[in-house]
């Protein structure tokens, strides 16, 4: 039977992929800051999923989920978890503008998106190497893309995106001889907490679309910048 990990899967992004894999039969361990008070946990229920406590930017959570779970192989390890910025919703937080820039923020959204991933990946690649797909998945965004730029400011969220994506396109590199996958992928703008109402996919088929590449992913695909329609990404 194989096993997911997915970081964020009580909302958005994180919470469609868990609900896929546990129908495609998978286990999921689903992991975010509080799951015993999530209630899309409680509405997806079955022994097939097992919540996991993890933030991603408190490194003593991640070791003690890693200690949970030494031994257990993990097929596909899903690093989700991420955030715009205050204001996500519409895309508009003048703090991530030059000129406005709130370098709390900055921070936080670092913290989150581009160190958040490096760290499960350092916690779980002992899981990911045991298993038999080993596939280490970020989601990024167009936005992270220095060769394709969309136009727009927001300094935070594009910086702490092209970092990771630099961060996992060395990983790959440095994870090959181990035949471990490393893939990014960019979901698109999707109707969630983070993209807002007016986005242009509906989860369910972004979600439906990266499944399907994460599939198809081979040793020969690491490290490859990938939209979820199977365009790849300038870096």
């Amino acid at each position: 039977m194989p096993v997911a990990l997915v970081t964020g899967a009580n909302r958005g992004l994180g919470l469609e992929f868990t609900r896929q894999y546990l129908d495609a039969g998978w286990r999921v361990l689903a992991a975010c800051r509080q799951p015993e008070t999530s209630e899309a946990f409680v509405e997806l229920g079955g022994e097939m999923l097992t919540p996991v406590a993890i933030d991603v930017t408190d490194h003593d959570t991640i070791a003690a989920a890693a200690q949970q779970l030494a031994g257990q192989a993990i097929d596909v390890l899903i690093n989700n978890a991420g955030v715009f910025g205050p204001n996500s919703g519409q895309h508009n937080d003048w703090r991530q503008n030059f000129g406005h820039m709130d370098y709390d923020v900055w921070a936080d959204v670092l913290r989150i998106n581009t160190m958040g991933p490096f760290r499960m990946a350092e916690a779980f690649v002992e899981n990911i190497a045991s298993s038999e797909q080993k596939k280490l998945v970020t989601i990024s965004s167009s936005l992270g893309s220095i060769g394709d730029p969309e136009k727009g400011q927001h300094f935070a969220y594009r910086t702490s995106k092209a970092a990771i994506n630099m961060a996992m396109a060395t990983l790959a590199d440095e994870l090959a001889p181990q035949d471990i996958v490393v893939g990014l992928l960019d979901p698109g703008w999707c109707r969630t907490d983070m993209g807002g109402g007016g986005a242009d996919f509906d989860p369910a088929d972004s979600v439906a679309r990266m499944r399907a590449l994460i599939e198809g992913m081979t040793i020969g695909d690491t490290g490859r910048f990938l939209r979820h329609d199977g365009y790849e990404h300038p870096w």
